[in-house]
């Protein structure tokens, strides 16, 4: 299909759900964009408009939204990726199209210290964008899914990278916004490159069986079908086999395989009104015999996203359990397209003020006031993409919560000041501990005093919600300042005393000031404030800090070093010249200009044979190889002034030793076993390990870092590709810096 092709496919789509859109306008976005992207191409080759395109035929086709929405779409990428502005687009189109457009850019042009704070600062702007206009949002989420769906042509670095991003952020937005069917997409996609041999698995099982699943679900179906048509009930009926992510998810968490999973099949039956909802109930119960604990009411008690639909789960007469879900078409509207199916089309194009439904953007970004990037991140992985928990006041009102809530967190979702004045609790009329899990259905009565003291600190480890546990902090700030310095004082020295630093090497007055700008604090009473009430930790302080004092170190260490070698008398020149002599190499290594000297490899980046590498001569070390790729030996380093003529030209001899140290680090899913199939991987690459060491952490993943032995580069890759086979590991990298 020709561009021109595409874009007239756009315009029926459009015209085929929205005839008063302006035609001449989306027309002049897609001229503009065309022009603007003239000359890029995508990975794949194709001219660059094609992406814009396709961005705009998702936002059309599956959303149908308005005007602004397409027209947006198709420039989305102009602001960040060529000569246009924020202002030009808004003389060209309008100011609303042009915020809609830089809400949906990326913030490239900020550098920022770590990756979290990079991603934590495009999740605060992308929110803040959303909170004023949830389009944004809506055509993000089309960006990301076309993205995906073109995922090949990228490295496979970059196919995981995104996919892992997809997979914790905008799936799980999409969720929380309703729109089930993009978020299915998205998560099938994610799973296809982060565990390609597990969704391999998956697809090709389905596949095998494929005409026995079709042969029982058309049987259902009929059944179903025969008595709602006997009862005069209006409906449509259909099945499916849970998509491949949700099979995936329930293997992993419940440790079953793809004959073991509970609701493979699930039905669908879509009616006039919520009356014929509740009969069809009572119909299915008739058919087939329910299976207790497995009905739910989400019509009674909806979703925070709008969801409403009746979930029960029967025993079929074949002895397969399926699950059906019982709606009216307004319900299985907003099921499947979520807010998109709220919006209203109108002549200027302005959605039906709907983005009050979603005053939970606005908490998110409340509540991670005074929080780091990384506590941030896990926080809104949390609040926005757990499952919830429903909960109830003894008067009957629903509170929604994070899976995992106690009744710390129901206090703080009722009020600061409940939470605050909390001494005890009651769940279904019981008085119990303030760790005490909630589940779906329980009556939470909190009990308060007067003369309470206010939360402990221990409450921010048992608080599940990002929402209770800013409210904490925020009472502690407030209301223990002085005491909160004491503190953060004494587990930021603690920590510098760990690490081998002293008190005086920080207040250095040279330093201070750089040191402060590292952990993004004004003074060192604040930083210890924040320290003390749980606003950021000791241990990131002293690591953001370490590389600077170790500069700073290194800097003196020079001068002292320039200043010997002045008060040094200089050696009489020989008359003549000795004749160049052969260079041995030590331990592999050839050093220009010297011969016979000492030679250690670097621990910060493990050199091996093939490597690109430089020498730093070190006081009292002798040479020290780094890859030329190490953050401690990059260009700015070797051209300071006090470091130039430190650095020599080192290569590889002919002569290297049989094997070298060296660490790798795998990022990988958590699961059963992984470190035996990581040890067997080891093993068929005949390759020599040091040490292993590994660590959880709390969204299910785990940090493999391993010590080996290996003869050169080769080797060493070859173990790299053996490694990203293992299912679950997502990336492996070498360590630098």
């Amino acid at each position: 299909m020709t561009i021109q092709e595409q874009y007239e496919l756009l315009e029926k789509t459009v015209r085929g759900y929205n005839p008063a859109a302006d035609f001449a306008q989306i027309r002049a976005a897609f001229e503009f964009a065309d022009k603007a992207h003239d000359g890029q191409k995508r990975k794949s080759g194709e001219p660059y408009i094609i992406h814009p395109l396709a961005v705009a035929q998702i936002v059309a086709e599956e959303l149908k939204l308005d005007s602004e929405s397409i027209e947006a779409a198709l420039l989305h990428d102009v602001i960040e990726d060529t000569p246009a502005t924020h202002e030009e687009v808004a003389r060209l189109f309008s100011p609303t199209i042009a915020d809609l457009v830089e809400g949906v850019s990326k913030l490239t042009r900020i550098q920022y210290a770590t990756k979290e704070d990079e991603q934590m600062e495009n999740l605060r702007k992308m929110l803040i964008a959303m909170s004023k206009d949830i389009r944004v949002i809506l055509i993000k989420i089309s960006d990301r899914l076309h993205n995906m769906r073109t995922m090949e042509y990228q490295s496979p670095a970059k196919q995981k990278q995104k996919s892992l991003e997809t997979m914790e952020i905008y799936a799980p937005i999409a969720h929380r916004l309703g729109m089930q069917r993009m978020k299915w997409e998205l998560e099938d996609l994610s799973l296809k490159y982060l565990d390609p041999v597990g969704y391999e698995e998956i697809v090709s099982k389905l596949s095998v069986k494929q005409k026995e699943h079709d042969a029982f679900m058309q049987r259902t179906q009929e059944q179903i079908d025969s008595r709602l048509n006997d009862m005069g009930i209006q409906h449509i009926v259909y099945g499916r086999v849970k998509h491949p992510y949700s099979i995936y998810r329930k293997m992993f968490n419940q440790n079953k395989n793809l004959g073991e999973i509970f609701d493979l099949f699930a039905f669908r039956v879509v009616v006039e009104n919520v009356g014929d909802c509740y009969n069809v109930l009572g119909v299915i119960h008739d058919i087939y015999k329910p299976i207790l604990g497995r009905f739910k009411d989400y019509i009674g008690t909806p979703k925070p996203n709008g969801y409403q639909s009746l979930h029960t789960t029967v025993m079929g007469s074949d002895g397969i359990p399926f699950e059906v879900q019982i709606r009216t078409r307004e319900m299985h509207e907003i099921a499947e397209y979520g807010v998109a199916a709220h919006w209203k089309y109108k002549q200027n194009g302005q959605g039906a003020g709907t983005e009050g439904k979603y005053e939970w953007v606005r908490r998110l970004l409340e509540n991670q006031e005074g929080a780091d990037a990384e506590d941030y991140i896990h926080s809104l992985k949390v609040d926005m993409f757990s499952d919830e928990v429903f909960v109830f006041t003894p008067n009957g009102d629903v509170q929604n919560l994070p899976a995992g809530a106690t009744p710390i967190d129901f206090a703080y979702a009722i009020h600061s000041a409940v939470g605050n004045r909390m001494v005890g609790a009651k769940v279904n009329n019981r008085i119990v501990t303030l760790d005490h899990v909630l589940k779906n259905g329980d009556i939470v009565e909190i009990m308060t005093s007067k003369n309470a003291k206010g939360p402990s600190r221990d409450w921010m480890k048992i608080a599940k919600s990002s929402e209770a546990r800013s409210k904490i902090r925020q009472w502690f700030k407030k209301e223990r300042r002085d005491e909160n310095i004491v503190n953060g004082r004494s587990s930021f020295e603690a920590e510098l005393k760990h690490c081998g630093i002293t008190m005086r090497e920080v207040t250095d007055p040279e330093v201070l000031p750089t040191l402060l700008k590292k952990v993004s604090f004004a003074s060192l009473e604040e930083m210890y404030a924040a320290i003390g009430y749980g606003g950021f930790s000791a241990q990131k302080a002293v690591s953001r800090m370490q590389g600077e004092l170790q500069r700073a170190a290194r800097q003196r260490q020079a001068e002292q070093q320039a200043l010997e070698a002045a008060a040094e008398p200089k050696p009489k020149e020989e008359p003549h010249a000795a004749a160049p002599k052969h260079v041995k190499s030590e331990q592999g290594i050839i050093v220009e200009g010297l011969d016979n000297c000492l030679v250690k490899f670097s621990k910060c980046c493990t050199p091996v044979p093939g490597d690109d590498i430089v020498g730093f001569i070190t006081r009292g070390y002798g040479v020290s190889v780094h890859r030329a790729d190490c953050p401690n030996a990059s260009l700015e380093k070797r051209m300071a002034p006090d470091q130039s003529g430190r650095w020599l030209k080192v290569t590889w001899g002919t002569d290297t030793n049989e094997s070298y140290p060296t660490i790798l680090e795998a990022v990988c899913k958590d699961r059963v076993n992984l470190l035996l199939d990581i040890s067997a991987a080891l093993s068929t690459t005949n390759t020599f390990v040091l040490g292993v060491n590994t660590r959880s952490t709390e969204d299910g993943f785990a940090i493999c870092r391993l010590e080996v032995r290996v003869r050169d580069g080769s080797q060493l890759t070859a173990l790299m590709n053996k490694l990203n086979q293992v299912s679950g590991v997502l990336k492996v990298t070498r360590p630098a810096g």
